[in-house]
């Protein structure tokens, strides 16, 4: 009789994975995370005994437990089976500790990708859990959570209630008010540029741009200059100097890891990072594929790692062999250098299986684990690939020493680019005619000269993709925290979005100010980054946690008192920001506040008027009843609904969402169900004979209620979403 064996992982999608392939003998339940953790209302570390956790039973968790620790009694050995990183570590390790679990009975398996064959090879190679996987990652929650329970009631004083300051979050603000800084300082340069049309003796034209005198490439920086350079080419001829052609290769990009694909996902798919984590999550767990049941298609998606398996290099040669030909498969494998501080603990973010491709398994996959993993297969694929081969050709003109370029490149071989284009703009070169066939010495014709005036531009504000990026080369965070950071800096309005771009609010550089001004180390860069190596070598067993903690906490606490003694009498204003609205009591131009159930318009005369108002955004379409403007708007729970713009005198109100599409036949708005997955529009015009009825619209992607009867209508929503009470307005100024 085979032994009665329990896996625990994380999720109940894992624990279906895994199921599928262990089979009889094996029980795979799913803790959902943690099961313990720090308490929520008090600091929770014994900071003068040598900082000791007192780590407690998440509330809510208690029905897991007990199933857990009653399933853990019946079976002969416990396999803790959570995600290969510090956090699955310390979550096998809290397991054991709260499930009471003897060291004899349990073991650690991990899978760096969840197949058939890594999942039998675990189990037959189990080790113990790494107590320095663990202690680093101790260090790391003890570490912010110091940082975050004794900064952010000095900001609550000081600056706003409900603030909080982190090791990570704190730096990354920055990051986002620096280069605020940095375009507000920046002063443009200018500089010209003289496009010249050529014509050679057989009469084909192009385009050559001024390049310099000789060998020697020239900057135009004043129109006295570029006027003196047309005066001198006005009346010389032009010959040409020198023909250069050539060939030049284009090398696939390496294989994702953490940050590249958020950073791609982000460029390409439009994809917020903390969304990316959460679809590469689901597509490492599992997903359920038709005649294959549930299957984790990609690897472990956490990882600063180049590394493949051998195995999975073979598979790609011979994907690419069998369905490209040899000429697209370089003849050996592509390996690719780490950077210097990653771990190379995993390997990098690849496919599970190459041959299932992402058009076979399109209908089993929602819209973004489609789109997501095709992103993912697509760039393992081609980084095995051949280079893309490019002919070049380049001609200078000169006319009275002063020489003129024209570059042309032209795709000889596709190589890698059949399957796969990343995000880097190509040439400009490429979109440009190609050039004419010349002999060195030949005669040009002027056509026309035509000078342009430019300016430098400053630099560009992050976007999710390009701060993710800064991030890693400032060594800021780890991959398993970039999504989350960025996330948690946005919920707590230090930055907010604009189109793609990332700016800092005025209480993000509010905080910031007093966070460089008082405690200088934590938003710095460099010190974060050598917090983070320092992490790393408690990770690697050559530094004791308690002594990095001690080394950090010293200096934090000299400042913080310092902070405190200075700050006593002290509070710090959030400048408002005004809106383009006007109160309809007084008149004043109203601002922007914040408040316990979101963002609303104020009038600036408060106390002596005390006038609010939500703030409202324009949809597309047309109102169904009136054909009056429909307006997004938020009720005073925070769910989202659509009136028109003449309410109350007009009482169409809406949960479904308008979009620019008229109906065919009436012309009227269609609207679409709210939620990423609902793309279809309808007509909702019961007299249209393209009316959709309400039952085979779809289902709403979040209950507003706490069943679907209690669901409040959207004309409810519309009376609560009334100004908040003056408490509350009197807690967001404070």
């Amino acid at each position: 009789m085979a032994e009665k064996n329990l896996v625990i992982v994380e999720s109940p999608a894992k624990a279906k994975t895994i199921a599928k392939y262990l089979g009889k003998g094996y029980a795979v339940k799913a803790s959902m995370g943690h099961l313990r953790d720090l308490p929520k209302s008090k600091l929770g570390v014994d900071i003068e005994h040598g900082f000791i956790p007192h780590y407690q039973p998440i509330k809510g968790r208690e029905n897991i437990i007990e199933e857990l620790r009653n399933a853990a009694q019946m079976s002969d050995r416990v396999y803790l089976a959570t995600d290969p990183d510090r956090e699955g570590e310390a979550i096998s390790w809290h397991l054991k500790e709260i499930l009471q679990l003897p060291d004899e009975k349990v073991s650690r398996i991990t899978f760096n990708e969840i197949t058939k064959n890594v999942i039998a090879e675990s189990i037959k190679s189990p080790k113990q859990i790494d107590k320095n996987l663990v202690d680093a990652q101790q260090a790391r929650r003890i570490l912010d959570r110091i940082v975050g329970y004794r900064l952010s009631p000095l900001l609550w004083r000081k600056i706003r209630r409900g603030l909080s300051a982190g090791r990570v979050q704190s730096v990354v603000t920055r990051m986002v008010v620096d280069r605020e800084n940095e375009i507000r300082a920046f002063v443009p340069q200018e500089y010209w540029s003289i496009d010249a049309v050529l014509r050679a003796e057989n009469g084909a034209d192009f385009i050559a741009q001024y390049f310099g005198e000789g060998n020697k490439k020239t900057e135009l920086s004043s129109e006295e200059q570029v006027d003196k350079i047309l005066s001198d080419i006005s009346e010389n001829d032009f010959s040409v100097l020198s023909v250069r052609k050539g060939e030049k290769k284009r090398n696939p990009p390496p294989p994702f890891i953490t940050s590249t694909l958020q950073q791609e996902a982000a460029r390409k798919l439009g994809m917020p990072t903390r969304r990316t984590m959460a679809v590469a999550q689901q597509l490492y767990e599992g997903i359920e594929i038709k005649k294959h049941g549930a299957v984790g298609l990609i690897t472990y998606m956490r990882t600063d790692s180049l590394r493949i398996s051998q195995e999975a290099l073979a598979a790609a040669e011979s994907y690419i062999m069998n369905n490209y030909g040899k000429d697209y498969y370089p003849g050996k494998h592509r390996t690719y250098k780490n950077a210097g501080a990653s771990q190379d603990a995993h390997e990098a973010i690849r496919p599970s299986d190459v041959y299932l491709d992402p058009e076979s398994i399109k209908s089993d996959l929602t819209s973004d684990q489609y789109r997501l993993y095709k992103l993912i297969w697509s760039r393992f694929l081609a980084c095995q690939m051949s280079s893309a081969v490019y002919s070049t050709a380049s001609i200078d003109a000169v006319s009275n020493g002063h020489v003129f370029r024209a570059n042309h490149q032209s795709l000889k071989f596709p190589g890698f680019l059949v399957i796969y284009e990343d995000s880097k703009e190509d040439s400009q070169d490429d979109q440009k005619p190609p050039l004419p066939d010349l002999d060195e010495g030949a005669p040009l014709k002027l056509l026309s000269a035509q000078k342009e005036q430019h300016f430098t531009q400053p630099p560009a504000r992050y976007t999710e993709a390009t701060l993710v990026k800064a991030m890693e080369e400032n060594g800021v965070g780890r991959p398993s925290t970039y999504a989350a950071t960025i996330t948690t800096i946005l919920e707590r309005e230090y930055i907010e979005k604009n189109g793609k771009q990332l700016q800092p609010t005025p209480l993000g550089e509010v905080v910031t100010a007093l966070m460089q001004e008082k405690f200088a180390d934590i938003v710095d860069t460099e010190f974060t980054a050598n917090m983070e190596k320092g992490l790393d070598d408690v990770e690697a067993g050559t530094k004791d946690w308690h002594l990095l903690l001690s080394d950090f906490y010293s200096g934090f606490d000299a400042s913080l008192q310092k902070a405190e003694e200075e700050l006593k009498e002290v509070r710090i204003k959030v400048p408002d920001v005004e809106s383009d609205q006007f109160c309809d009591l007084c008149g004043r131009r109203m601002v922007i506040k914040s408040g316990r159930f979101g963002r609303f318009l104020a009038c600036p005369g408060f106390p002596e008027c005390k006038f609010t108002k939500p703030i409202v955004v324009e949809m597309p379409g047309r109102c169904p009843v009136c054909g009056g403007k429909i307006l997004k708007k938020s009720s005073k729970k925070g769910y989202t609904y659509y009136g028109c713009e003449k309410n109350p005198a007009c009482s169409f109100m809406s949960w479904d969402v308008p979009t620019k599409d008229d109906c065919p036949v009436c012309g009227q708005t269609m609207f679409k169900k709210p939620g990423k997955g609902h793309k279809k529009p309808y007509c909702i015009n019961e007299k249209c004979s393209n009316f959709t009825p309400e039952e085979k619209r779809g289902t709403y992607m979040k209950k507003t209620g706490k069943s679907s009867g209690d669901e409040a209508s959207p004309q409810t929503e519309e009376k609560k979403a009334a100004a908040p009470k003056k408490t509350r307005r009197k807690k967001s100024d404070a």
